[in-house]
């Protein structure tokens, strides 16, 4: 499978290279801008996943997502941007342009693993998926597949930006403001039906934890995440 890489940083796109390449055999085709990524994709490249970076001259991340969203063959790439910047606006426009995730630099290779979760091998990585079928899903919360793939995006933004705060919190142990934090993307599983990322959290609500424990559990959250996002594609 092909993963596009996209960054005007030539040693950021070379880290992500290399993590996406520790993750599996993968065709990795990298891109030095927007732009350049643009006219490859109109050349004929179809990716399985992009890899973006946000801010970039000649055409940005955000513009770049826009393009391949009015796409009629790219429409539905797993579209994931990456940037340094953590602020709830910024990881608001990127779930509002359609964007499937978001990374922030630097680059922890198990952000990067769980993006490519759906196209490897489940068995092979240990990763079970436990989650209400997705028709279940639409019908108790009365929704259609478009709006239920838009709350799945904007959960995952969520629990990135929550990633590198609970580790901010933690390293001031605020223990207490890191239960409220879980206890929110707790409430998030249940609602959308993640019975296993619940579980995986629900250890974690009882008293002092650790930060390893912490980023362990949402990483295995946003990889539930993201195979629902594409059971829903699917459907």
């Amino acid at each position: 499978m092909k993963v596009l890489v996209v960054d005007d940083d030539v040693v950021s796109r070379m880290v992500l290279m290399h993590l996406i390449d520790g993750c599996g055999k993968f065709e990795i085709v990298e891109a030095e801008d927007g732009a350049d990524a643009w006219q490859q994709l109109g050349d004929g490249l179809r990716p399985g996943i992009v890899f973006c970076d946000l801010r970039m001259p000649r055409l940005s991340g955000i513009e770049l997502l826009q393009h391949v969203r009015s796409h009629g063959e790219l429409a539905q790439v797993p579209f994931v941007l990456v940037s340094s910047a953590t602020d709830k606006e910024t990881v608001q426009q990127a779930t509002l342009a359609g964007a499937t995730g978001y990374i922030v630099k630097p680059f922890q290779s198990e952000q990067v693993r769980a993006h490519l979760g759906a196209f490897l091998d489940q068995a092979a990585n240990g990763y079970e998926h436990r989650a209400e079928e997705p028709a279940a899903t639409l019908v108790r919360l009365g929704i259609g597949a478009d709006r239920l793939l838009v709350y799945l995006t904007g959960f995952q933004n969520q629990l990135t930006a929550a990633s590198n705060e609970i580790d901010a919190l933690l390293a001031h142990d605020e223990q207490a403001e890191v239960r409220v934090r879980l206890e929110r993307l707790h409430t998030g599983c249940t609602t959308l039906g993640l019975h296993g990322a619940a579980a995986a959290l629900k250890p974690l609500m009882g008293g002092h934890t650790s930060n390893e424990a912490v980023q362990a559990a949402l990483t295995d959250v946003i990889r539930a995440v993201l195979h629902q996002s594409s059971l829903v594609r699917q459907g």
